[in-house]
């Protein structure tokens, strides 16, 4: 399911050995049901390496990848044409005012998104605003401190 590429940005950039790797991707994409069927939310999207290919295993949802970068989304659409992903469509924007009505999503997904947003109280209010009541918060994570990292992982 994972990429040689997903798995060698782990090992290179958070310095995880292949148990880590496959443990933790897992545990991020854990809220992912093999047949979820509905709407779902990625945020940030960045290159995708770690989601495009989960997503081609979705084939009945509804897939919408965000990202305020235009070059690291560019690479995702990329990636996913590559898959020959139909169910996935891209959209520059910011999270903290997301161009969705409120209760839009079953499920929220951010990978390695949420530490980089400036105003967390905004990123948190916005990605919940546009999650069902009841719907699915899925991703992990980190936050540096005295330079140690640590993992938080959310489903």
């Amino acid at each position: 399911m994972f990429t040689l590429l997903g798995k060698a940005i782990c090992k290179l950039v958070w310095n995880m050995d292949q148990e880590k790797n496959t443990r933790y991707l897992y545990r991020a994409i854990s809220g992912i049901s093999e047949d979820f069927s509905g709407r779902l939310l990625e945020v940030p999207v960045g290159t995708g390496v770690l989601t495009m290919p989960v997503y081609k295993t979705l084939h009945n949802a509804d897939i919408t990848c965000l990202d305020y970068s235009i070059d690291m989304m560019e690479k995702a659409q990329h990636r996913a044409k590559g898959l020959e992903l139909n169910n996935v469509k891209f959209m520059h924007g910011d999270v903290r005012k997301l161009p969705f009505t409120d209760e839009n999503f079953d499920l929220v997904l951010s990978l390695n998104g949420f530490h980089a947003f400036p105003d967390k109280e905004s990123t948190y209010s916005e990605t919940f605003r546009v999650l069902k009541f009841g719907g699915i918060f899925c991703g992990c994570f980190y936050i540096q401190s005295e330079n140690r990292r640590t993992d938080w992982f959310i489903d």
